[in-house]
């Protein structure tokens, strides 16, 4: 009977296994076939594309659309100020957000609940658009490069997620910092941000995420200011010029190319998958140096740290 009950185990296993593996193989093609399409469509060229009839790889291969993005002279810098603003931007919020979150789980900190209180409420009410605007005039921070930066310095997001984690925290490990005489603030720095290295590395990404695609301020607070603009609102302007451009053309929206002939022209479709995979790739590229983090237990940043 032992035998044989086994043998349905392992038969259930394997059924379970077949299953699960072509589950997600078909999760896989789903998730990776809009962007592969995108990808063919931005190195496909742009009056073959109007076809339509891209799927997986380029009808007729060129890299005219990537030339017609990266003309613009001022994409470079853009790009040098979108990664500064990305870079210094998720530090700035992760330390800051993880050093009150750090704060407000203390049991022993007779404000935390009211702390918590009032910045929970920040994420129902708002002042607005104006008020915003007139606070950062008021700040003087309209027309600079901390705009980016420091509205966004608590994420209070990102500021519950760590402190929930934070209290989960064994409590001992926490008191034994303090027995050898460290303050709170070596306890936070030796003890507390490496056990919260997973948490903080999904709050690094979110932020990232944020920062790197993140145009609409750029608008509202340096849009006159050449040299603070980032790579989004670059990328922003050019559809929007691409599409007013399609507009007045002749052919099914083609807008000419750099030498003013139809030869290299592209149409709004073509810059909108172009700037969909610029965007998109240096993120992609991150995400494989956040992903190990992702899996690692409490307790094993307790053992490092």
């Amino acid at each position: 009977m032992e035998k044989r009950n086994r043998i349905r185990t392992s038969r259930g296993d394997r059924v379970f296994e077949i299953c699960n593996f072509i589950f997600m193989i078909l999760l896989m093609i789903v998730t990776l076939y809009p962007f592969i399409n995108i990808l063919a469509v931005s190195l496909n060229d742009a009056q073959d594309s109007i076809k339509g009839g891209i799927y997986l790889f380029p009808r007729a291969l060129t890299l005219d659309n990537y030339q017609y993005v990266f003309k613009e002279a001022t994409i470079f810098h853009a790009t040098l100020i979108s990664i500064l603003r990305t870079v210094i931007g998720t530090v700035v919020t992760v330390l800051g957000s993880a050093m009150v979150a750090y704060t407000i789980s203390r049991q022993d900190y007779v404000l935390r609940k009211f702390i918590t209180i009032a910045f929970i409420l920040t994420m129902y009410f708002n002042g607005g658009l104006i008020p915003n605007y007139l606070l950062m005039r008021d700040m003087n921070l309209v027309g600079s490069f901390w705009v980016y930066i420091l509205p966004g310095l608590i994420g209070v997001f990102n500021l519950i997620i760590i402190r929930s984690f934070i209290e989960n925290l064994p409590e001992s490990i926490l008191e034994s910092g303090k027995i050898d005489g460290a303050g709170d603030f070596k306890t936070f720095i030796s003890i507390v941000l490496p056990l919260t290295m997973p948490v903080l590395a999904t709050v690094a990404l979110f932020s990232g995420v944020y920062q790197w695609n993140s145009w609409f301020d750029v608008f509202l607070y340096n849009s006159s200011k050449i040299n603070l603009s980032t790579l989004q609102y670059e990328l922003q302007k050019i559809l929007q010029n691409s599409t007013a451009t399609a507009g007045t053309s002749s052919m099914d929206g083609m807008i000419n190319g750099a030498n003013g002939s139809q030869q290299g022209a592209v149409t709004p479709l073509s810059i909108r998958a172009t700037m969909t995979i610029v965007a998109s790739v240096p993120i992609i590229m991150v995400y494989p140096f956040l992903q190990k983090y992702f899996v690692k237990g409490m307790m094993v940043g307790g053992v490092k740290g």
